[in-house]
């Protein structure tokens, strides 16, 4: 009885997030984030506040769990750019690819001042790994490692916005030549040793 209505309860709250998420979504067509409110939200959701706040504190809270399903089962630069050994099969879902097969994410790359925060959530996500690989397999210091990921991160940043603002219909022979230019630039720095030639 009581796992019945606990599962009950998971997809009520299943439900209620996406729709104040996808609400959320749907209004950064029209408007800029800063300007939206959990007033306008919950309107356009067709939900009370309190049903909002039982869900997230903010508005700032729904725009960082909107963004935690943008991140999730994608590849960090390194694994999708660097990794030799990778195939179809076991490479996650490229980020970018992500974003430009998903038109409800689109607008995130636009809004100014939601673009920032997503570097910060891809650092999150994968500097340290980022950063702990290109030390790892070069000469180069943690500031120098840090500088080439947000420098390469902000750089994607850009091209994407610039892809979406000009109804791109081939990124994936953009995503192809920047990939390959990525992994051009990283080879500079690498150490080619035995531990590259282990299977």
């Amino acid at each position: 009885m009581m796992e019945g209505k606990r599962r009950k309860e998971d997809r009520r709250t299943t439900y209620t997030r996406r729709v104040i998420k996808e609400t959320l979504l749907k209004m950064l067509e029209k408007k800029s984030f800063p300007k939206i409110t959990v007033t306008e939200t919950c309107k356009q959701a067709d939900i009370n506040r309190g049903t909002f706040y039982l869900h997230y504190y903010d508005m700032e809270d729904v725009l960082d769990d909107i963004l935690s399903d943008m991140m999730a089962d994608t590849t960090g630069v390194i694994e999708h750019v660097m990794c030799p050994r990778r195939t179809a099969a076991d490479c996650s879902y490229p980020f970018c690819d992500k974003i430009h097969a998903n038109e409800q994410y689109r607008m995130l790359f636009l809004d100014q001042t939601i673009s920032p925060r997503i570097i910060e959530k891809v650092a999150l996500v994968h500097k340290e790994d980022y950063v702990t690989w290109l030390m790892s397999h070069s000469l180069l210091t943690f500031e120098e490692a840090e500088a080439i990921f947000y420098f390469q991160m902000n750089g994607c940043l850009t091209i994407n916005q610039q892809m979406l603002r000009n109804h791109c219909t081939d990124w994936k022979k953009i995503q192809k030549t920047i990939d390959a230019f990525i992994k051009a630039g990283m080879e500079t720095f690498l150490i080619h040793d035995q531990r590259d030639d282990n299977p």
